[in-house]
């Protein structure tokens, strides 16, 4: 028996252990975050290196486009940045799943954190020359986003191997409500540290934060291809075999269109500013508009606090349905609104709806998919989630300057309750799915 065939059979055999201790829990602990995967120490972890560089992250997100807009005094150059690490991302994604199938996935956790460290260590080095050259500042965001394109496929691949099956939503929920907390306080923290510290420290501070990273990488169990998958290449047919894999996979195709639909047609952020400067003006602008982004996120992270509520639930088919039609549903309430904190409390509904599906979708990603194509899924997986925002932002964009912002979003929501319920009734695949 080979070392991943020795973690997942002890996995197993700490699930069977510990389920008479979890039965027992009572009162509001029900209710609260499921932290069972926690007791998995290999897990551990990979999620406490996830609190330190899910801030991290954000820290740079924040000081790239504030140091090109600082060179260039233009909102299109920070536009153009985004999508110059949009196309290495989606690339080195689905190239990094097909990757995370054939080689240790711990072995290129670790080289990818390193090489994004050393990114995040550039940054800083351009910074504190004073370089001010956009061209620069591209190429390394285009070379970061190639780094955590293949990071991410691996990582999420990794902890169906870490906690047994029944604890995988309880891990998705765990993992997905830091990275949430990391979008809220991230740019806070950046907004609040660059008049005290300076732009460049921010880059630094974040190449600091992913050494832990790094050394909880060093830590986890050695993750090998199971099943002989190693003597495979992973080239352009493998990532068209994970394609494939998908179109015959019922289940796994309509998790992916359930996301999709959500995100595309339900994902109204290029309308906050208009909505801001003119719906919900006599709030002040600027209020609006900070909330407007932030209600999603913010709701997300309660829904990851009390994620007691739903993480043992069996039926994760229909978790999926049910989620992604309370995002649509709060999605059109928010539009239809003209008072901003009914509105801030709709979406902030909606960033519960999306924790609830994003738990539910992953779960189904991770244990449909067996675990010679679970990287080429989460490859795929990194693609919808980074690309259906930016869909979003063309496709609302244009609605709202058709009919007005309002409309565009009441709509929006509708579309994505229309089209998820039509999915349900269409493909019974998806509401039988359940483990």
């Amino acid at each position: 028996m080979d070392t991943s065939d020795t973690t997942e059979s002890s996995t197993t055999a700490q699930a069977a252990d510990q389920g008479p201790a979890d039965a027992g829990r009572r009162g509001w602990r029900r209710w609260a975050m499921d932290t069972r995967p926690l007791r998995r120490p290999a897990f551990r972890r990979l999620w406490t290196s996830t609190i330190v560089t899910a801030v991290g992250s954000q820290l740079t997100a924040v000081a790239v486009p504030k140091q090109i807009y600082d060179i260039t005094g233009s909102s299109a150059w920070v536009g153009y940045a985004s999508l110059a690490g949009l196309l290495p991302m989606v690339v080195f994604a689905l190239w990094g799943g097909a990757v995370a199938d054939t080689v240790d996935r711990r072995k290129l956790l670790l080289v990818t954190n390193i090489g994004i460290a050393v990114t995040s260590l550039l940054f800083w080095l351009q910074a504190l020359t004073g370089l001010d050259s956009v061209v620069v500042l591209m190429v390394l965001l285009a070379v970061q986003q190639a780094f955590f394109g293949l990071n991410s496929p691996a990582r999420n691949a990794s902890i169906a191997r870490l906690v047994p099956e029944d604890e995988l939503p309880a891990a998705n929920a765990l993992g997905s409500t830091v990275m949430q907390t990391g979008l809220v306080a991230g740019p806070l923290l950046a907004g609040a540290l660059i008049p005290v510290i300076g732009l460049p420290e921010l880059y630094l501070v974040d190449a600091v934060a992913l050494c832990a990273t790094v050394w909880a990488v060093l830590r986890l169990p050695a993750l090998p291809p199971l099943n002989g998958s190693a003597a495979r290449r992973a080239g352009v047919r493998e990532v068209a075999a994970g394609f494939r894999y998908i179109s015959g996979h019922k289940v796994l195709l309509l998790s992916f269109l359930a996301d999709i639909v959500a995100m595309v047609f339900g994902m109204p952020r290029a309308l906050f500013p208009q909505l801001a400067a003119e719906t919900y003006a006599p709030y002040g602008e600027g209020l609006a508009l900070g909330l407007l982004f932030a209600a999603v996120p913010i709701g997300a992270v309660i829904g990851g606090l009390f994620s007691g509520t739903f993480s043992r639930a069996r039926r994760h088919g229909w978790m999926v349905i049910g989620a992604v039609t309370a995002w649509g549903i709060a999605v059109a309430g928010s539009g239809a609104s003209r008072n901003l904190w009914i509105a801030v409390a709709f979406l902030a509904a909606a960033g519960v709806a999306d924790m609830v599906s994003m738990v539910f979708r992953g779960a189904i990603l991770l244990s449909a998919a067996t675990d010679e194509m679970r990287g080429r899924m989460q490859g795929v997986f990194t693609v919808v989630v980074a690309g259906g925002p930016r869909l979003a932002d063309v496709l609302h964009g244009t609605a709202g300057s058709a009919l007005g912002p309002r409309a565009a979003v009441v709509g929006g929501g509708l579309l994505v309750v229309v089209l998820t319920l039509g999915l349900a009734t269409a493909a019974p695949a998806l509401r039988r799915y359940r483990v």
